[in-house]
Order: structure tokens, then sequence, then C-alpha cells
């Protein structure tokens, strides 16, 4: 018992391992995840451009005059418009929240991308595990045809009870057949998300799943690595900022500079300072971006209830998965009733019929738990998402 338990436990802990060596293998060549990459760093550079001073402006004239006592004119000035002070702050800080929600964006895509490939996982290992399952049905029922026959020939049964046991087989080897193409589709779409790199998945036993039930102390833990709600917050408070930078726009805008002037004898120089009066031109710019920030606000709330309503159906649904798995599990592993109906079947105390009316039962309970099994780790896959 203690053998067969620690053999279980290294090929629990060899599925696990298998699944995050693919998992980090996707994120390195997913062709999707490298462009959403390169994109980010465009982004970035992008949202760092506008926070500047404008560009110094310089002008220079040369006038003619219309006779020689008027002379010709020269101008130079060299100017330089500014904002608000603080409008560079806001600029700044908006700059650095966008390139946060970059990186938000590309965490979430990411996510995204690396749960599909885990949920694949999770469905190849069941079909992997009802492959050696079916494997072994099918090899058994070919060994009874071939047995079968030769009672056949011999007298021993008659045709009806020959042609179910080749019924069976041809059964067996259909769900075998499809179950191969399915592992098949299943193995391409972990190749497509690897960027056509091809991967090999053998995991065919599902590792033990713990789940907490205390769902008021598992939630928390799930929001924080939430990425989507943070993006949303971010939303919020970049909002909140672009108010606040908008106000700054609209106060008086200034212009300092230096400016020269030559007519004959004559040489003028000195400073220039201008300021651009805010009347007209931003009306109602405030006004829009506080609707914006309520509208964004709304938004997080409705996400946070959202997100906290799918978590705790999750939850349950995981912990009711769990409780049927562990109690099938108990019920079918309890002996090997294959082997049992076989022994029975040779020893004349069953008929064929029979026999194979309890393997159909016996396969449907163990497909049953194997689907179970499947079902649960898809759902907890999508509850613990965050932590891909």
């Amino acid at each position: 018992m203690k053998r067969l338990l620690f053999l279980i436990l290294i090929c629990c802990a060899s599925h696990t391992y298998a699944q995050q060596t693919i998992l980090v293998q996707i994120e390195q060549n997913n062709t999707v995840l490298s462009a959403l990459r390169q994109q980010a760093d465009a982004e970035k550079i992008g949202n760092k451009t506008g926070i500047y001073l404008e560009n110094p402006a310089i002008e220079y004239h040369y006038l003619w005059g219309n006779s020689a006592e008027t002379g010709n004119r020269t101008d130079f000035e060299a100017r330089q418009n500014f904002d608000f002070p603080t409008a560079y702050f806001y600029k700044k800080k908006v700059s650095e929240t966008q390139n946060q929600q970059v990186d938000l964006k590309y965490l979430i895509e990411r996510k995204n991308i690396l749960l599909e490939a885990r949920q694949l996982c999770i469905r190849l290992t069941y079909q992997n595990a009802l492959y050696n399952y079916l494997s072994e049905r099918m090899n058994a029922t070919e060994r009874m045809v071939q047995a079968h026959e030769k009672k056949f020939r011999s007298g021993e049964i008659n045709a009806l009870d020959y042609n179910r046991t080749t019924l069976n087989f041809l059964s067996v080897q259909k769900e075998f057949n499809s179950c191969q193409t399915e592992r098949e589709y299943l193995t391409d779409e972990l190749i497509r998300l690897n960027g056509g790199i091809a991967i090999d998945y053998p995991a065919a036993i599902f590792e033990p799943v713990l789940i907490n039930p205390d769902f008021e102390v598992l939630y928390p833990e799930l929001k924080e690595k939430n990425r989507s709600l943070i993006y949303f917050q971010q939303e919020t408070a970049l909002s909140k900022t672009n108010e606040k930078l908008r106000r700054s726009l609209n106060l008086p805008k200034f212009s300092a500079g230096y400016m020269s002037e030559k007519v004959l004898t004559e040489h003028f120089r000195g400073v220039t300072v201008g300021v651009s009066i805010p009347l007209w031109e931003n009306k109602n710019t405030v006004k829009q971006l506080k609707a914006q920030t309520q509208a964004n606000q709304a938004t997080e709330e409705d996400a946070n209830l959202r997100y906290r309503n799918e978590t705790r159906a999750l939850h349950k649904k995981a912990l009711s998965l769990s409780g049927i798995v562990e109690d099938s599990r108990v019920r079918t592993l309890s002996g090997n009733s294959i082997e049992l109906l076989k022994k029975a079947l040779d020893a004349g105390e069953i008929s064929i019929i029979n026999y194979i009316l309890e393997t159909e039962i016996y396969f449907e309970v163990t497909q049953g738990l194997l689907e179970t099994e499947r079902d649960l780790h898809l759902t907890v896959a999508e509850l613990m998402q965050w932590d891909l």
C-alpha cells in the first residue's frame, strides 16, 4: 500500500512538473505573446511623448525700407512657451499610469493564453488516461474474441455469444479511435500555442487538488492577484489624474524669450513675456472628464461585484466536484471489477452478455470519474487563473 501511494505521488509530481514545463515553453515561444511584448514596448515609448516643454521658437526678420533715410530693419526673437507648472507633474503621472496599464494589458493577455494552455493540458490528461484504459480494454476484448472464436469453432458457444463478443470489440475499438483523434487534436492545439514547436505531454494522472473551503479567506488572495481588477482601478485613477491635468492646462499659459531689433544706427534688445488667458477654448473639458471618472468608477464596482459572484460560484462548484471525486474514487478503486468479472466468466458463473453489460457499467463509472476529475481541474484552473 505504501509503495502504491509512493508511486501515485511520483506520478502526480511528474504531471505537475510536465504541465509547468509546457507553460514555461509556451510563454517563451508563443507568437502572440512575442508580438504583444514588442507592442507594449512601443506603447510605453509613445506614452512618454508630449510630457515635456514645447520646442523653443526662433524667428529672424529682415525688412527692407522704402528709402535710404528709413534703412532696413532686422529682427531676431527666441521664445519658449510653457504650460502652468503643475501641468508637467500631472503629464508625467498620466504617462506612468498609462505604462502601468500597458504592463497590465500584457499580463492579462498572457494569463488568457496560459490558461488556455493549462485547460488543454487538463483535457489531454483526461484523454491520455482514457486512452490507456481503452488500450487495455481493447486488448482484453481482442483476446476474448480470439478465445471465443476457438470456442465457437469447437461448438462450446453459439453464434449469438460469439457475435456479441465481436460487436463489443468493435464498439471499444471505435471509442479507442475517437479518443486517439481527440488526443492528436489537443496536442496540435498545444503545438499551435507553442509557436509551432513540437511538444509532448504524456501525463495521464490528475494530481490531488486542495481547495480552501472558506471562501471568505480565499477570496481576498484571489482578488489581490486579479490583474483585470487592478486595470479597472488604474482606469479610475488615470481618469482622476486627467481631471487634474486638464485643470492645470486650463490655467494661463506663459511664454518668455529674448528679442532684438536693429534699424540703422538704433539697436533695441530685451526680454519678452507673454500670457494666454483661458476663456473659451477648453470649455466643458473638465466636466466631461468628471463624467468619465464616474463612469469608470461604476465599471470598476461592477467588475468587482461580477468577479466576486463568479469566483464564489466556481469555488462552490470546485468543492462539490472534489467531494464527488473522493467518493467515486473510493467506490471505484475498492477492487478490480474487470478482473473479477473475467474470472467469473471463465468459471461459467456469468454469461457473456452479463459480462459485457457489467464491463460497460464499470467503464461508464470509470470514465465518469475521469470526467469529474477533468471538470474539477478545469474549474480549479479557472478559479486560480491569476496564479499563472
